[in-house]
C-alpha cells in the first residue's frame, strides 16, 4: 500500500511539501524532529466504541486535548476509548506512531469513520504522515478532499470537544 499511496501523492499532490525526519511517536517528538513546514500540524487518534463495533479516526489540531467522553456523547450510543494496536493494524494497516488520514487508503471496507475538527477542515493545508512516522507531507485542502474522494470516506466535521 505504501507504493499505492506514493503513486497517488505523485499524481495528485506532487507539489505538496514533503520532508524526511527521525521517527516520531508523539506530538512532543514531532515538534522537535519535524522541520518547519506549511500546514496545520494535527493529532490523529484511532478510537473505538464501547462494544468495538465502530471505529473512528479523529483528527484535531496538534495542541487540542480531546475529551473522549464528551466526543462520545456527540455520537449515537458511543462510549469511546483508545483502540488497541491490533485493531489499528487490522483496520488501518499501520502501527502506532504512523496514524494519519493516509491510513484510510487501507480501509476499503469503509469500516472506519472519519471525524474532523472544524479547524482541520478549515485549514489551507494539513500535515500528515505518509503511512510511516519518518516523513511528513503538507497536503493542501484540495488534495485532502481529493484523497478522501479517492478512498470513499466522507468526513463528519464537528467541533471536537476539548478535555477539561
Amino acid at each position: 500500500m505504501q507504493e499505492t499511496l506514493s503513486r497517488w501523492l505523485e499524481s495528485n499532490a506532487g507539489d505538496c511539501p514533503f520532508v524526511e525526519h527521525p521517527a516520531v511517536h508523539t506530538i512532543d517528538e514531532a515538534l522537535i524532529h519535524v522541520p518547519a513546514m506549511p500546514g496545520l500540524m494535527v493529532k490523529n487518534l484511532f478510537v473505538r466504541d464501547e462494544k468495538g463495533r465502530r471505529h473512528f479516526l479523529v483528527i484535531v489540531p496538534f495542541d487540542k486535548r480531546i475529551g473522549l467522553a464528551a466526543l462520545g456523547r456527540l455520537l449515537p450510543s458511543s462510549k469511546l476509548s483508545m483502540a488497541s494496536p491490533e485493531r489499528l493494524l487490522q483496520h488501518l494497516g499501520i502501527t502506532p506512531g504512523a496514524v494519519s488520514l493516509f491510513a484510510l487508503i487501507h480501509d476499503s471496507a469503509q469500516a472506519v469513520e472519519l471525524l474532523l475538527d472544524q479547524a482541520v477542515w478549515d485549514a489551507d493545508s494539513v500535515q500528515a504522515h505518509p503511512l510511516r512516522n519518518t516523513a511528513t507531507v503538507a497536503l493542501s485542502h484540495a488534495a485532502f478532499v481529493d484523497f478522501l474522494a479517492h478512498t470513499g470516506h466522507v468526513p463528519r466535521i464537528l467541533n471536537v470537544p476539548a478535555a477539561i
